[in-house]
């Protein structure tokens, strides 16, 4: 099997615990993910199998959206509802028209720093491991895009709303972010994942072939003799632009190439 399977991970499990189970009820050994969700998120999870797993890295550029739950008025250690409070703060009068006009100050791009609790390494060291131990630490912020946010709902201190971001972004800065514009402190209290590139909640359950998942990018169709040479590792001059390819002999997908240069090379060669 070769593909992605995309979970609906469960609140309380680990991105790791449903690639275990993936594992053990297909009985694949090469099996990855695409980008891990924290525990107490729930959402679309696409896990990379087979041959699949080689492609990780273009899989880890995608896009993805959610729909999130700001919680205002306590400050959490962690940026979510499994952190211990760290300050209270009053909560202003807010209407649905003042909180999309805050809304709105976040889209397109942005800096913004991520949570103390995540697994960005510095000098070594992932973050939550200076957190947990108490150390300090320097925190550069990064440029993340937003290309779209919406409220959903507004409900006594609780804002509901949805984000399509870059990847990189972290919802729990920027739902302290979207509190300390609205004059108060808040935390992310829920998170669903609901789309991960092309990858949404409708896809729950299904194998997605390799051809498939690079439905959008360009494709190759070998020549005489040169499906020998691509399998040997040999590099065949085109003229399409860099990036990877799906490649045929004749009508049947066989895999995946990757250009630079003008020059093709074997990346996925499927049995």
């Amino acid at each position: 099997m070769n593909g992605v399977i995309v979970v609906d991970k469960e609140k309380g499990k680990t991105s790791f615990d449903e690639i275990r189970e993936i594992r053990k009820e297909y009985n694949i050994k090469k099996v990855g993910h695409t980008g891990t969700l924290d525990p107490m998120a729930t959402g679309v999870l696409p896990i990379l199998v087979g041959e699949a797993t080689k492609l990780s890295d273009y899989l880890m550029n995608h896009d993805k959206e959610y729909i999130a739950i700001l919680t205002l008025g306590e400050k959490r250690s962690t940026g979510d509802s499994e952190g211990d409070i760290v300050l209270k703060e009053a909560v202003p009068q807010l209407n649905k028209e003042k909180v999309e006009d805050i809304l709105k100050k976040f889209l397109g791009k942005i800096s913004q720093v991520p949570p103390i609790y995540s697994a960005i390494k510095v000098n070594g060291k992932k973050l939550y491991e200076y957190a947990r131990k108490g150390e300090k630490v320097e925190i550069k912020p990064r440029e993340v895009t937003i290309f779209s946010i919406e409220l959903l709902k507004l409900e006594k201190n609780n804002i509901t709303f949805k984000v399509h971001c870059s990847k990189g972004t972290y919802i729990r800065s920027l739902c302290e972010d979207i509190a300390k514009e609205l004059g108060t402190v808040g935390y992310m209290s829920s998170l669903r994942r609901t789309r991960v590139g092309n990858f949404t909640l409708d896809d729950v359950g299904k194998v997605i072939e390799i051809n498939e998942i690079l439905k959008d990018e360009q494709e190759y169709h070998l020549k005489e003799n040169e499906l020998n040479k691509l399998i040997n590792g040999v590099k065949i001059l085109t003229n399409l632009e860099d990036g990877l390819v799906r490649v045929y002999d004749g009508h049947k997908f066989i895999g995946v190439g990757e250009v630079e240069n003008k020059k093709l090379k074997r990346k996925i060669i499927l049995n």
